[in-house]
């Protein structure tokens, strides 16, 4: 027995770490992170309130080029997220017109196909706005609204009928998202609208927000972050851009990317953490550990038998078990088309708008 009658101790092991620990600035995502329509999704508000709370800088990149940045943090101010003010919103417009700026000086007539969010920064940034392609516009800048109507698109088309290695205009789009979040469901987004451009003209937009990496850069400098934390709800554009950008990043599955998209997703668009909602931030994230062909997250287990991805134990919780088959289909090299998948693992139980 040692001196002072003490027994010695079995060593404490050390925390499992969560996705916040070392974060000094998050940087999320709106819509299908934060909000669906106009409502806040479930415990969106409570937790990023918690990592302000505790220290963490809070800004937002959103590729909806819908509304202001002052009209986006009137809203977030609305739902709960009481200190935000427009600075802390990085908007795609504000990229796109920056990528405008390299293109085509100020002070020129552009043709803009958009809403108050889109207009409102070329506006500001010194150019004249016309949505008459008999204006001769210097180039054409294309974001989401809801409003937009055919006769928008035609005139974005006419404007654009020259490719521009013939000597046709620039052509930016804000963002080519394919779909967008809603409180009724998953509506389309401007990706489609860029789509129908394109294939009346057969030209490609040059595409100013995510997933291209000068939105997220432009969001680390103006926040000072020096270890970022990137949250989103969408591989192709969120995860891929944060990726793109060198920015660790969770995705969230209160958006619109599902379990089976999770295990499909290509080496450029995988997340560091995959989290049920934002709660889970603030809870030690499980590791994976595997052990030649089985995989475990906590209590799922999962394993590559041949060309079959089996489930040996879902486990209590079915987010470690998308955390766990994901892992196991990244980890092999092999592509989603390459395995017979149990149901189990497309199990789908978490909130969507």
């Amino acid at each position: 027995m040692p001196l002072f009658g003490r027994s010695p101790r079995t060593p404490t092991p050390a925390p499992t770490p969560t996705p916040m620990d070392g974060v000094d600035t998050v940087l999320a995502d709106l819509d299908g992170v934060i909000y669906a329509g106009s409502g806040a999704l479930p415990h969106a508000v409570a937790s990023l309130t918690r990592a302000a709370d505790d220290g963490a800088r809070l800004g937002y990149i959103t590729n909806n080029a819908s509304r202001t940045d002052a009209n986006v943090a009137a809203h977030l101010r609305e739902l709960g997220l009481a200190r935000t003010v427009p600075e802390d919103v990085v908007t795609s417009p504000q990229a796109a017109v920056r990528l405008l700026k390299t293109m085509v000086p100020a002070p020129a007539v552009i043709l803009v196909v958009g809403g108050e969010g889109l207009t409102s920064e070329v506006t500001r940034a010194g150019y004249t706005v016309t949505g008459s392609a008999d204006d001769e516009p210097a180039a054409v800048v294309q974001g989401f609204s809801p409003d937009i109507v055919w006769t928008q698109l035609a005139e974005a088309a006419f404007a654009l009928k020259v490719p521009e290695e013939e000597g046709g205009i620039p052509w930016i789009a804000t963002n080519t998202d394919w779909t967008l979040p809603q409180a009724r469901g998953i509506a389309p987004g401007n990706g489609t609208l860029v789509s129908a451009v394109h294939t009346a003209v057969g030209r490609l937009a040059t595409v100013a927000g995510k997933p291209e990496p000068a939105i997220f850069r432009e969001a680390v400098a103006r926040f000072g972050a020096r270890h970022p934390l990137f949250i989103g709800d969408r591989l192709d554009t969120d995860i891929a851009g944060a990726q793109a950008a060198g920015i660790p990043s969770v995705l969230v599955l209160t958006g619109v990317d599902r379990p089976k998209h999770v295990l499909a997703a290509p080496p450029t668009s995988r997340p560091d953490f995959i989290l049920e909602d934002l709660r889970q931030l603030f809870e030690p994230y499980p590791a994976t550990q595997t052990d030649g062909d089985t995989t475990r997250v906590g209590d799922a287990v999962v394993r590559i038998d041949g060309a079959d991805l089996r489930v040996l134990d879902a486990g209590s919780r079915p987010i470690d078990l998308v955390r766990a088959g994901s892992a196991a289909v990244w980890n092999s090299g092999r592509a989603i088309f390459g395995f017979r998948v149990e149901d189990a693992l497309y199990a789908d139980p978490f909130v969507r708008p």
